[in-house]
């Protein structure tokens, strides 16, 4: 059984991507960019998302976006204080993997960015990261790496107000972002996925590939 760590009493703030996707939230499943999964949101035609990166892993290696070509990626934003919305959402992305036949779940990487690079350390990350999956993905770098993925993702974040300069809860997005082999964010997965739906979409996905 996974462990992800003490809470700390306040949920992590769920807010809407820059380009609309607060809008597609209040619209019902069968709408036109809805995946045919609960929760699965698939990007309209026209709308960009994703783009190059440079972070650093849980291992302290450089690593880029190129790094995860050729196959599925499963991305995720958050940080490894988050009281209950980051270990629930890497909790899922674990069991949707364990439900998939070995031959598939090897064809998708998981991956948590860390958007508090001040404490999530390389070494803090490989010990978080551990707790879920043993193929799970820390990336961290420095504030200015950190900023420019969360930019290309349209990922918000921010340091709770009236926080101590030590202990602090991050405002943050939490959306799931499943990346095509090609490198190009194919769909979103709204907070409350399940592991079954996830795991469903996957198996779909991959197939088309």
């Amino acid at each position: 059984m996974r462990r992800w760590g003490p809470l700390f009493g306040a949920a992590c703030l769920l807010i809407a991507l820059g380009f609309g996707a607060a809008a597609w939230l209040r619209r019902p499943a069968e709408a036109p960019g809805f995946g045919s999964v609960a929760g699965e949101v698939t990007l309209p035609g026209g709308v960009n998302l994703g783009g190059p990166f440079t972070l650093v892993n849980q291992d302290g290696r450089t690593v880029t976006d190129r790094d995860y070509r050729g196959r599925w990626t499963l991305m995720t934003f958050g940080y490894t204080f988050c009281p209950d919305v980051c270990p629930t959402e890497l909790a899922t992305i674990a069991s949707a993997l364990d439900a998939l036949d070995p031959a598939l779940a090897e064809r998708v990487q998981p991956v948590f960015v860390s958007i508090d690079p001040a404490r999530d350390t390389p070494e803090h990350l490989k010990q978080y990261v551990a707790l879920f999956h043993p193929r799970l993905v820390g990336l961290t770098g420095t504030p200015e790496q950190v900023a420019a993925a969360a930019r290309a993702y349209r990922v918000y974040y921010a340091k709770a107000r009236g926080q101590d300069t030590t202990e602090y809860l991050m405002d943050h997005s939490s959306f799931m972002y499943l990346i095509g082999p090609d490198g190009t964010v194919r769909a979103l997965f709204q907070p409350g996925v399940t592991p079954e739906q996830l795991a469903e979409a996957l198996r779909r996905r991959a197939a088309q590939s």
